[in-house]
């Protein structure tokens, strides 16, 4: 059921709320700057021999990644995510640090900025299988949009196959044997792809964010390595750091059933609710439901009954902590593999409710945003990376800038 808005009914007797001083201090709190989605890593993802050998995972080994902030903040910790581990996680040593020059995906850092991280005053720590480990504050000067360095040792590396990544990092790590938490560059290191156990940092700041749910177009298959040219990394551009925005999709995942990746339902506790100082959801997520649904007029009717009826499921356990929840029109994909049988009149189905129900608290079109006008079941040719369903960086500009900031302020 859509929230009614308590303002304008202190004519019936109910009190107006209280309308906030202009020159009061704004809070600050614990607020998620950077969030990646923890998946179960695929074998073809796993770490490159020698660093994945005889059911063990980086034993004596070094690992760096370079993340994107949204906010700042002078003040910051991390988190440490094993929930896919099929074993402890032991973190023995980590370290932050700015990057040479600023950049994304290098593995050279400013040695005059590295910092020791700790978890209760330790330098180590054992993560269970299925938990999360935070680090204790530090102070960490961090600008909006700036890139963080975060190097991991595991002496003994983890004794499972069963590892907790996040595969579509568009950012390059890299693995180098031995303790190098503290080294200027690694030389000579594996460079991957993907990212590995890290899953979130936190500042102190009087922002809010926006969790962004959704799968590889909002992920970023098509965008530039390295080159932070996702949608959610060129509306947060748009945005000027005054909001958070939190990145937690996956390639391929799904609202209804397990993919890459748990569903929405089944992860939305852990990847919107459990975030810190969220307030707003902008849900962009349905093309793999229909697109790996048969494509019988059956089949797709059904599916697009059950998609709707996860969407309001979805509002209701965000709504129910105080989240506004944005809907995202799905992107078309005439010409693509998943243009098939009555696929796309799931798409249109699907996409009428979300304009005209009036459940959503806003809607963002993306579906009009980078439709080709001559043919709305295709992508504009200037937004398609090729295979006419994800985009390019222009598609992704034109997506980032079809969100109206007012939602945000």
């Amino acid at each position: 059921m859509r929230r009614r808005s308590f303002f304008g009914l202190a004519a019936t007797g109910v009190l107006a709320p209280a309308v906030a001083r202009a020159d009061a201090p704004a809070r600050t709190r614990w607020v998620n700057t950077w969030t990646s989605m923890p998946q179960l890593c695929e074998p073809g993802n796993m770490p490159p021999p020698p660093f994945t050998q005889d059911g063990l995972v980086l034993a004596d080994a070094t690992l760096r990644q370079t993340v994107r902030v949204t906010v700042g903040g002078r003040r910051m910790r991390l988190r440490f995510s094993n929930v896919f581990g099929g074993a402890v996680l032991p973190i023995t040593a980590v370290t932050v640090a700015l990057p040479k020059d600023g950049r994304a995906g290098v593995s050279a850092i400013q040695p005059n900025t590295v910092r020791r991280v700790t978890f209760t005053g330790r330098s180590s720590v054992d993560v269970p299988r299925g938990a999360l480990a935070v680090s204790d504050p530090l102070d960490f000067p961090l600008a909006p949009g700036s890139i963080l360095t975060v190097t991991i040792y595991l002496a003994r590396g983890q004794a499972s196959n069963d590892i907790t990544s996040h595969p579509g990092s568009r950012t390059t790590s890299y693995l180098l044997a031995g303790n190098h938490t503290e080294d200027a560059d690694l030389t000579g290191a594996t460079p991957v792809d993907h990212w590995y156990f890290f899953s979130g940092i936190e500042v102190i700041s009087s922002a809010s964010a926006v969790v962004l749910i959704g799968d590889s177009l909002t992920d970023g298959r098509g965008s530039t390595t390295n080159g932070n040219n996702r949608w959610p990394d060129q509306f947060f551009d748009r945005l000027r750091g005054d909001v958070a925005v939190l990145n937690q999709a996956a390639g391929g995942n799904r609202v209804l059933n397990d993919g890459l990746g748990p569903s929405v339902l089944a992860r939305l506790d852990r990847d919107l609710l459990a975030q810190s100082g969220v307030r707003w959801l902008l849900l962009f997520e349905g093309v793999n439901d229909i697109g790996t649904a048969a494509t019988t007029q059956t089949a797709q009717k059904q599916l697009a009954d059950d998609l709707i009826a996860a969407y309001q499921q979805i509002l209701e356990r965000a709504h129910a902590h105080d989240i506004k929840v944005y809907g995202a029109t799905i992107t078309p994909f005439g010409g693509s593999f998943y243009d098939e049988g009555f696929r796309e009149e799931s798409r249109q189905t699907v996409n009428r409710w979300i304009r005209t129900s009036r459940q959503f608290d806003a809607v963002v079109d993306f579906d009009a945003a980078v439709r080709d006008p001559a043919n709305p079941r295709q992508l504009v040719a200037a937004a398609d990376v090729g295979d006419h369903l994800h985009l390019n960086p222009t598609g992704y500009r034109m997506l980032a800038e079809a969100v109206p900031l007012k939602l945000f302020r």
